[in-house]
């Protein structure tokens, strides 16, 4: 089996919920046998669930489209509420630009806020 050196083991005291615990090491495993990083509901840098932490501008990646607008060229924000998030463009105005990444952000941030509340 081959070493993974570079995951860090997570336990719950470090969490402080043993569902996120759960979920960062199984979606840290399937990300290393070929999971997309962005179809991720927890944040493995951040070690949390996905939707506490999107709104951070290492979220932010215009190469893949995730948390950008295009036409303006510029990081949108979030807002994150109790069912879902909400992304929108500050210069343009726009509500969530309607591009197969940010729907991919909100479709996670989604399950994220669903998975925090799950007991």
């Amino acid at each position: 089996m081959r070493r993974r050196g570079h995951l860090r083991q997570v336990t719950s005291s470090e969490t402080g919920h043993a569902t996120l615990t759960a979920v960062l090491s199984a979606e840290d495993l399937a990300q290393e046998l070929g999971l997309d990083p962005h179809a991720r509901v927890t944040c493995g840098r951040h070690r949390c669930w996905l939707h506490q932490c999107v709104a951070l501008p290492e979220h932010v990646v215009p190469f893949t489209g995730q948390r950008w607008c295009r036409p303006c060229r510029r990081a949108l924000d979030v807002h994150v509420d109790g069912t879902t998030a909400v992304l929108f463009c500050p210069r343009c105005g726009y509500g969530t630009p309607d591009t197969a990444a940010n729907r991919q952000v909100v479709q996670a941030c989604r399950t994220s806020i669903a998975a925090m509340h799950a007991r």
